[in-house]
């Protein structure tokens, strides 16, 4: 009895010992990393710029002035610091010098590429990432044709910083996006090449209310695109229609694209939709030596506005704007194929998991050049769209003469 007294005390004691917070740091003694930008520089350096949130201005009372990013754009809200470096971690050891705490990457939105980055090759960045403890997969990765530096710099007209406008602006999915655990993957990947989301500074809006008339406009970040790779090196970018067609062979799902088709009986009038639901199947087949994918676009959609009166109570109607927008669609998803497949020469879509999911065997001879045959393949698009709610009324409201 005694013993097992002696035992319990030991472990007892042993747990006290080991529960200790040994490598706590308070919240003062660390810098909270909100964006991260990397740009490759002329002379072949990485310079790493950090958004850090500033103590101050997210404290009790530090954002007084009123609600917005507006209106606490000139509070100094963050601080945006850059070093640069032979690598990563060179650059982020000079930029400890410059920060009088311990950087912290827990609270990390986004981390943006260059260009220049982009095309000389992003593995480096990335697998210095992943050895970091705190570094999340959630965070939104995204290339720009700009600097990444000047991009983080920038300020939000509605949010309070540029880092938090990126991530409310993924969040919406309004374009393809992409997080780093999902980019990780796709590197590894034989079956598809990374696409990011292409992201830029752009004269947007103008701020308007009392002192604001002196306020020089300055530029939003918008999601203007995408960048296609081939490997870890960016090869090209698509505009934001193009990016449209890609969202349809990338994801399993698409939700809330709108789509504007001409009216079926009155030319020059349009009809604009909301995809509502939507989803692709993918049928690899191969047959003597050749390779070719059957696509299946299933869509429901939504009508949203009508500038003439289409009666939607005819089932003919209804048919004609199915058919009309599965021809939008089709060909939406058309260009974005011949660019891809046809320019760029890459599997972009993950094609090659699906053909390896169906043809291992044939995908063990075929996965060391797999983009040289997806290039030659051949691809049979249907779309297929169903009307599901044309609104409130069958006709639209209209003036009684």
């Amino acid at each position: 009895m005694k013993r097992k007294l002696f035992l319990i005390l030991l472990l007892l004691l042993i747990t006290i010992n080991i529960s200790g917070c040994w490598s706590k740091k308070e919240l003062n003694e660390i810098a909270i990393i909100l964006g991260t930008g990397v740009d490759y520089t002329k002379d072949n350096k990485i310079q790493l710029t950090y958004q850090l949130a500033r103590p101050a201005a997210f404290g009790g009372g530090g954002m007084g002035g009123g609600p917005g990013g507006g209106a606490a754009m000139n509070q100094n809200i963050t601080w945006v610091v850059s070093a640069t470096g032979d690598t990563v971690f060179d650059a982020q050891k000079r930029l400890a010098q410059q920060i009088p705490r311990h950087l912290y990457l827990g609270h990390n939105v986004v981390l943006i590429l260059d260009e220049r980055l982009c095309r000389h090759g992003v593995l480096d960045v990335i697998n210095f990432f992943h050895r970091q403890p705190l570094s999340r997969g959630t965070v939104w990765v995204m290339a720009t044709p700009q600097e990444a530096k000047k991009v983080l710099e920038s300020h939000s007209e509605l949010q309070m910083t540029s880092a938090q406008a990126v991530g409310f602006l993924a969040r919406l999915r309004t374009g393809y996006v992409l997080r780093f655990r999902d980019f990780s993957q796709d590197l590894a990947s034989r079956g598809t090449n990374p696409v990011l989301t292409q992201v830029e500074l752009k004269r947007q809006g103008v701020a308007q209310g009392p002192g604001l008339e002196k306020v020089h406009h300055h530029q939003e970040i918008v999601l203007t695109g995408a960048a296609i790779f081939k490997g870890d090196k960016l090869i090209g970018w698509l505009d934001c229609r193009e990016t449209q067609g890609l969202r349809w062979l990338l994801k399993g799902e698409v939700r809330r694209m709108g789509v504007t088709i001409p009216s079926p009986i009155c030319p020059g009038k349009k009809i604009s939709l909301e995809v509502m639901k939507g989803k692709i199947n993918i049928d690899p087949v191969y047959q003597k030596g050749k390779i070719k994918f059957f696509l299946t676009i299933k869509a429901e959609i939504d009508v949203i506005e009508q500038q003439d009166e289409e009666d939607f109570t005819r089932p003919e109607m209804i048919k004609a704007v199915e058919n009309i927008a599965a021809a939008e669609i089709r060909q939406r998803v058309k260009t974005t194929l011949d660019k891809v497949q046809g320019e760029y020469k890459v599997d972009s879509f993950g094609f090659g998991e699906a053909f390896h999911r169906k043809h291992k065997r044939e995908w063990s001879k075929l996965k060391n050049r797999w983009d040289e045959e997806f290039a030659n393949a051949q691809v049979y698009l249907t779309v297929k769209v169903k009307l599901r709610d044309t609104g409130l009324q069958g006709r639209r409201a209209s003036l009684k003469r």
